[in-house]
């Protein structure tokens, strides 16, 4: 249940940008709608990012060559944006940054400092901390000592002239305005410029084809610097050795581009491509098409129903919840085969069941809708559903084949494709089903 406050606030916050430029949004992968603990001020599952009323971006200015960089004026000038890059013991690049009244700056990192403006924790570790918990994870200054996202990851910069170009970059300004990259950091000298990376890396994909047109394919993993230049990955998230440098690509943002953070992977939404694509009314009403249908169950002969999911998040689940557990759809994982919860055909050894309509032996998924809407890619007017393997989250053709093939980053130098709406990795080829309703 919402409480009232929050209620409010929401229609504050969508009269407040009623008239608004959004450039876009940022979604966090593995969350169906909403953060598992729930939504909390700046850590939520998706971040909008509207044009700002005053600009805040910034631009390169001057640079020079200092001795120690915590005794340099620019860093000690709270007012002052600077990036400094530590050479040796004894020498440090400081780069000065000056206002830019014709860009918006973002900022995306663990930190729950100011300057942050969407807090981002691990995936894995937020999932597990609220279910073991099973309390809200609070938006406090402390922050989780074994997570591999940095305090302040990367910053995304918008034309305020142009709301299609939002540029990607690793490493985000602290609570003094300054970027530290200690001698550790991977850093080398183009002529004039100095340039790094940061410890874990920040990672960008690009898609092929327009991901709300439905034609897309994934791309190729890059690593974007500090400055905005693309290179090959890394031999090891943290390696020393930087990659080629790529110059067919750019760190411009497209329509469904993916960004990962080390912990966790972000997808961007273009504005012009949300306005394009599948809306939570279109799920809606793919799953009243499906419950019209009156699916049922060949074991126990009765009408399976899927629940229906409001824009209240918290009274979706509830109200999952609440259904009838007797009408609660499952899928042979197999087969695809849709059923009720019925005790035929289990195997007790290897906890495995026999589908009644083809004999196929395998595992079985409840079935429930992914819901967060900015996953989907666009499909035919009346899509067959499909289930991803083994989680059952259910999505349209186009949607579950794409995800299916996106190798996410994993561990220090792995791919695995997962289910978008939770996280979990995929099973088996194809990794996922098309459903059979009876």
């Amino acid at each position: 249940m919402v409480k009232r406050s929050d209620a409010t606030d929401s229609k504050k916050n969508n009269s407040k940008h009623e008239n608004a430029i959004k450039y876009g949004e940022l979604i966090i992968l593995g969350y169906n709608g909403q953060l598992t603990a729930g939504d909390k001020r700046r850590r939520r599952s998706k971040f909008v990012l509207w044009k700002r009323d005053v600009a805040n971006g910034i631009r390169r200015s001057n640079h020079y060559v200092v001795p120690s960089p915590q005794n340099s004026h620019a860093v000690l000038d709270k007012n002052q944006h600077s990036i400094s890059y530590t050479l040796s013991r004894t020498e440090a690049v400081i780069v000065e940054y000056v206002n830019d009244e014709t860009t918006d700056m973002f900022q995306v990192g663990r930190s729950s400092d100011s300057p942050i403006d969407f807090v981002v924790m691990d995936t894995n570790a937020e999932k597990n901390a609220a279910a073991i918990n099973n309390v809200p994870m609070v938006d406090s200054k402390k922050t989780a000592p074994a997570s591999t996202i940095s305090r302040f990851a990367c910053r995304i910069i918008c034309d305020r002239n142009n709301s299609n170009i939002a540029r990607l970059y690793a490493a985000g300004f602290d609570s003094s305005r300054n970027i530290f990259l200690g001698e550790k950091a991977t850093k080398w000298k183009d002529g004039e410029e100095i340039d790094a990376l940061t410890t874990n890396g920040v990672l960008v994909m690009h898609p092929s084809g327009k991901f709300h047109k439905g034609n897309t394919e994934p791309g190729i993993w890059l690593e974007v610097s500090v400055c905005g230049k693309l290179f090959s990955l890394r031999g090891s998230r943290s390696a020393q050795l930087k990659g080629d440098v790529v110059d067919d690509s750019d760190n411009i943002l497209t329509d469904g581009t993916l960004i990962d953070l080390c912990g966790a992977t972000l997808l961007w939404r273009s504005a012009e491509g949300l306005s394009l694509s599948p809306s939570r009314e279109y799920l809606k009403k793919l799953i009243e098409r499906t419950n019209r249908e009156r699916p049922t169950c060949p074991v126990g002969l009765y009408t399976l129903v899927f629940p229906h999911h409001s824009e209240d998040h918290a009274a979706a689940v509830a109200s999952s919840e609440l259904a009838d557990i007797k009408q609660q759809p499952y899928a042979y994982l197999q087969c695809g085969h849709v059923q009720g919860r019925h005790a035929w055909g289990l195997n007790k050894d290897s906890n495995s069941r026999t589908c009644p309509m083809c004999l196929k032996v395998g595992g079985i998924a409840k079935l429930s809708m992914g819901i967060e809407a900015s996953f989907y890619v666009q499909d035919k007017e009346k899509p067959d559903l499909y289930a991803f393997n083994p989680c059952g989250h259910v999505a349209t053709e186009k949607t579950v084949k794409f995800w299916s093939n996106v190798g996410i980053p994993y561990g220090t130098n792995g791919f695995e494709a997962f289910c978008p709406f939770c996280a979990k990795l995929l099973e088996g080829y194809p990794g996922y089903v098309k459903l059979i309703f009876n």
